[in-house]
């Protein structure tokens, strides 16, 4: 049997959740092309910096593959992948994970902490300019509480 609802149950979206609907969008494509390409520019990917980010952040600069994955909310395999371009240009090194046979921890390098110091303001700089700066503390207040309310969507 389908999971698939058919056209009749569907519950349509109204005008108003449509134009919300597409806004959102609209909205998280702007910001996140905006503040992409300002990381390009100083040679750095989104997930990239957010690897960089989130280890630096971390006891002794390590976080098992699994931990960053979920973070993430990518596959292992997937992340595996990008870890070991990370890798091959010294921003992190990998060591196995003694309970874990088959996964692994990453660990910051100095030159991938060197890096995330380096670009660090140029991306604060471009979150402010592509997103906070153009919100008023009234505004950021109303996206964190519909943030919380989206972020543990699972499915």
């Amino acid at each position: 049997m389908s999971t698939k609802p058919s056209a009749e149950n569907v519950r349509w979206l109204n005008p108003d959740e449509e134009r919300a609907w597409r806004a959102y969008r609209r909205m998280v494509v702007a910001v996140q092309a905006a503040t992409a390409r300002d990381l390009a520019a100083v040679g750095l990917s989104e997930p990239d910096y957010e690897v960089l980010s989130t280890l630096s952040e971390r006891p002794d600069h390590t976080s098992t593959l699994r931990e960053q994955a979920t973070k993430m909310r990518w596959s292992r395999s997937r992340l595996s992948r990008h870890a070991t371009r990370m890798e091959a240009r010294g921003l992190l090194r990998r060591a196995p994970d003694p309970a874990d046979g088959r996964g692994c921890f990453l660990v910051l390098t100095d030159h991938g902490l060197d890096t995330l110091e380096s670009v660090a303001p140029a991306h604060v700089a471009s979150v402010r300019r592509h997103f906070i700066d153009r919100l008023s503390p009234e505004d950021l207040r109303a996206v964190e509480r519909i943030a919380q309310k989206l972020e543990d969507i699972e499915g």
